[in-house]
């Protein structure tokens, strides 16, 4: 029925999350940012089509933040209402479907992270300038967007700020210009992206270049943490190297890795971007697995994104497994050695979890992780070092900055295999009991 929101989830994981009736192709974004008081103020432009004829259209926008106006396609201001994470907008003529449909909104707010099962994701305040980390449903804590993984569009973010204070967001710079004591920063994402890969990170930062490599790269961080950072992560360009050759072509321009003043309990990805704590830079090489882990994000999340939050081992399963590749590469402990020793501790944890359909409370569980990995590890044993590495740089260029579910995956896998795959896939997939892994290669 038209102008209901609520009744039919697009994603069971997240009922409250995305939206029907239309599709986004961009996000243009106008923001001023208070670093002192910690106060947005915003104007979101949203060119979308119409999917279905509708007389009203929802956008999910956090009651942290007040709506002054909302404009469609260049009208005069359209009435809408905004409550329960909601922004319900009523257009003075109803839309086609297939309709062209550019929603302005204007509002402004003090930030706030959204409270979830996950924690407190979004917008975050730090010491001296804010970090956005959305992974899954943060986005809307700073504009009003379409939160679901499988709405990807283009972005165009210009974010003014306090002028001694870098500001960052996803993609390329466009331009940069210092008026009194503001600074205003534009960026261009074209390639389509999630929005809870959408990132702002503001803070005492200096930009350095990174190289050299295959891909640009850059680093955003404190002054004082350079010295660790440059031993901490030096190793990114044959890493980048090695993904590059496992994985196909880095789907992007360039990678951006930050590191903030302060603190952070996990490392973020966004797209393009990587963002570390102070305290992963230890000048001893302690987080470099998690380098390779955010690094692989960037195939593995960002340019092949999941539709539906179940399918989040495509996610994370491959980028834990990159952690292995890369340890194996760099002349750590073999992947073959990490999956065996991974295997041996998830199997003295409770095995009730179902890596093809975790559930919303267990999505980011060390055991999804790590058994999605071990599930890449049992696929390599069975096809071969050769078909496995060739399965997954078909699987990145197939589906470069689409979006992807564990079918499709698992569809192609089997043109890789000489006999059927079925068994595996039951096993690690859906069943809780954890299998054995195959007998090593030899």
């Amino acid at each position: 029925m038209p102008g209901k929101f609520y009744e039919s989830p697009i994603d069971e994981y997240l009922p409250q999350n995305g939206n029907r009736g239309y599709r986004v192709s961009r996000y243009e974004l106008t923001l001023v940012y208070k670093v002192a008081s910690n106060r947005l103020t915003g104007r979101a432009e949203i060119t979308a089509v119409s999917t279905a004829a509708r007389d009203r259209f929802a956008l999910d926008l956090s009651q942290s933040l007040s709506v002054s106006k909302v404009f469609v396609n260049g009208a005069k201001a359209a009435r809408y209402v905004h409550q329960r994470g909601k922004l319900v907008i009523t257009p003075a003529q109803k839309i086609p479907a297939g309709g062209a449909l550019v929603l302005v909104v204007q509002y402004a707010g003090v930030p706030k992270p959204v409270r979830g099962p996950w924690g407190e994701v979004g917008w975050e305040e730090l010491t001296e300038g804010a970090l956005v980390a959305s992974q899954p449903n943060g986005a809307a804590s700073w504009f009003p967007c379409d939160d679901h993984p499988s709405a990807k569009a283009s972005f165009r973010v210009s974010i003014t700020t306090d002028s001694p204070f870098y500001a960052l967001a996803n993609g390329t710079l466009l331009r940069k210009q210092t008026k009194a004591s503001q600074t205003t920063w534009v960026y261009e994402q074209s390639e389509p992206m999630s929005t809870y890969l959408a990132t702002i990170q503001i803070g005492p930062y200096q930009k350095y270049r990174l190289g050299p490599g295959p891909v640009p790269m850059q680093a955003v961080l404190p002054t004082r943490l350079r010295a660790a950072f440059e031993h901490d992560f030096a190793r990114q360009p044959q890493m980048m190297e090695l993904f590059v050759e496992r994985f196909g072509p880095y789907p992007f321009d360039a990678y951006t890795v930050v590191v903030t003043d302060d603190e952070l309990e996990i490392p973020i990805e966004a797209q393009g971007i990587s963002v570390f704590g102070a305290n992963h830079c230890d000048g001893r090489r302690g987080a470099e697995r998690l380098v390779a882990h955010e690094l692989a994000h960037q195939w593995f999340g960002n340019s092949l994104t999941i539709r539906q939050w179940r399918d989040i081992w495509l996610h994370e399963g491959f980028a834990c497994y990159a952690e292995w590749i890369w340890s194996e590469a760099s002349g750590g402990p073999t992947a073959d050695q990490q999956a065996r020793a991974a295997r041996h501790n998830l199997s003295r944890q409770p095995q009730d979890l179902l890596l093809g359909d975790p559930g919303p409370l267990h999505m980011f569980d060390d055991r999804v992780y790590k058994r999605g990995a071990l599930t890449l590890h049992a696929l390599r044993l069975e096809l071969g070092d050769q078909a496995f590495f060739d399965l997954l740089r078909e699987w990145t260029a197939r589906y470069r900055h689409a979006s992807v579910d564990t079918e499709e995956f698992t569809d192609l896998a089997g043109h890789y295999s000489t006999v059927p795959l079925r068994p595996l896939w039951d096993s690690w997939l859906y069943r809780e009991q954890l299998p054995a892994l195959p007998p090593p290669a030899r």
